[in-house]
């Protein structure tokens, strides 16, 4: 109820301006706490010269976007250019072998690249994640995927597997644990698959067509087997109309994203300031949740064009790759919270959805959320810091369900009945405002410092209330509602072009 109940246009302009002013307040002050501070000693380690017309240094603390944005960006964009070319011209003659063809260049650009050493280690656990395979029993390809996980996430295995490469590259390590992880991921996909396979089992060459596609191979994002093995095996290349404009409309707008985040980088030193407790410590408690949020954003915004510049490559290859993360200023409710839509697809796929089913049930979803966390944990890397934020998460999720559950009762299901939608829109636009800040401080923890997040929560909701508690959740609440009216208008499109045969949905 309220999803589709409309506010006074006043009411939606008054949102407008309250959040708009507020969020230039929050910025102007991280604005002013990065230029007043860039002479203190923490800031020396990660403020570089940047851009010598803004005249400012640059924040380089996240060593992803240096990596892939300057660094190593010709380096990336060799690799990716020459797959573009060589699969392009090969594809073109002879399409039904394009998946083969994709394999060889991957295969060849991953051997150049880390050696002999690390093409062995990978083909041994692919060939015995395959061997796993063939039995056809779901359990046995989990525990089989998972162990081999681990093998990369804990000591002392991992130290152990990555003795064998050799070189001392700069990216090496980045290369050895993206790639390894990944094709674990990839390689209990193709399993899975296999034991709903009906008639006979997929070849090794399947899989091997399935890990080696150099776009994915290091970096992500997770095409489930299924759907890779359709799209990449379709000798059909025609494409929609006007696909190639929307690929270039989205790779131009990834370029503009990079060349934002660098200019923001000049001025705002979201990264560095978290990481210098004395100077946080000394921010009002408006500066510290504008400072929360923006490195969720940042976050969101690096997944988003990170991921976007692979999916623009993979949409050449005519392949339809997991979408971008949903922005985080969209999201107000654990379900659709994640950075990686797809290892998020994956999970779900086959162990949220496949015991959780239709998320009805409250232990049954306590069994698929905890069940799904787990091997998040195993993915991240087990320690401290993700430990805490799996607990958490996992009880964010269910206690969503507990909440939702409880108001589906008497006389909770009666009072909002009689309620009119308006009305019952903005009591929800209440407890959305409150989820959302429990999502931003769930998740800041991972990217910055338990004791940032900790500080952060202290001055949000002890020290800082009533005022500064009650004033962010007013500032929140306009920017849910403003969120729940695209959500509005996005659902009677949705109506409309349902309504009308023939009509495509708009991308």
């Amino acid at each position: 109820m309220g999803i589709k109940a409309a506010l006074p246009k006043v009411e939606l302009y008054l949102y407008t301006a309250v959040l708009g002013v507020a969020l230039t307040w929050a910025g102007s002050w991280i604005v002013e706490a990065s230029s007043e501070n860039v002479s203190r000693k923490v800031f020396k380690s990660h403020v570089k010269p940047g851009w010598h017309y803004f005249g400012r240094k640059m924040d380089v603390s996240d060593f992803e976007w240096v990596m892939w944005f300057t660094t190593f960006r010709n380096h990336i964009l060799f690799a990716l250019s020459g797959h573009v070319i060589f699969a392009k011209i090969c594809s073109m003659a002879s399409p039904k072998h394009r998946g083969l063809i994709y394999m060889m260049y991957g295969s060849l650009a991953v051997l150049l690249t880390m050696g002999w050493a690390f093409m062995s280690m990978v083909l041994a656990h692919c060939f015995i994640l395959y061997s796993v395979a063939l039995i056809k029993r779901k359990w046995i390809c989990f525990v089989a995927g998972l162990t081999s996980l681990a093998t990369f996430k804990m000591e002392p295995l991992v130290s152990w597997q990555a003795g064998f490469v050799t070189g001392s590259f700069d990216l090496q390590d980045i290369l050895f644990y993206g790639g390894c992880g990944f094709s674990i991921m990839r390689c209990m996909s193709f399993a899975l698959e296999n034991c709903e396979k009906k008639d006979g089992n997929y070849t090794f060459l399947d899989l091997l067509k399935y890990n080696f596609y150099l776009p994915f191979f290091f970096f992500g994002p997770i095409m489930t087997f299924d759907r890779f093995h359709v799209q990449a095996n379709n000798p059909n290349l025609t494409r929609k109309d006007r696909e190639m404009w929307n690929i270039t409309v989205h790779a131009l707008v990834h370029l503009g994203a990079i060349l934002v985040v660098d200019v923001f980088f000049h001025f705002l030193y979201i990264l560095t300031i978290p990481s210098d407790m004395k100077l946080v410590k000394q921010l009002s408690d408006w500066s510290l949740a504008g400072l929360a949020y923006s490195n969720l954003v940042y976050d969101w915004v690096k997944a988003a064009v990170m991921f976007g510049v692979i999916n623009t490559v993979s949409r050449l290859d005519h392949l339809d790759p997991p979408q971008p993360p949903k922005c985080i200023t969209m999201l107000y409710v654990f379900a659709e919270t994640h950075f990686d839509r797809g290892i998020n697809d994956w999970l779900c796929k086959y162990v949220y959805d496949y015991i959780g089913q239709n998320h009805d049930g409250i232990f049954r979803e306590l069994v698929a959320t905890i069940c799904t966390f787990a091997i998040t944990t195993l993915w991240l890397g087990p320690c401290e810091i993700v430990y805490i934020w799996s607990f958490f998460n996992c009880f964010g999720l269910n206690f969503e369900l507990w909440v939702a559950k409880l108001f589906s009762l008497p006389p909770f299901s009666t009072i909002e009945g009689a309620m009119s939608e308006a009305t019952s829109r903005r009591i929800r636009g209440l407890f959305n405002a409150v989820n959302f800040w429990q999502i931003i401080l769930y998740n800041v923890l991972s990217l910055n410092s338990l004791e940032f997040a900790k500080l952060v929560a202290k001055r949000l909701i002890v020290t800082g209330f009533p005022l500064s508690t009650l004033s962010v959740l007013l500032v929140t609440y306009c920017g849910v509602q403003l969120i729940k009216e695209r959500e509005r208008k996005l659902a009677l499109l949705e109506d409309t072009v349902a309504e009308e045969p023939g009509k495509e949905k708009k991308e």
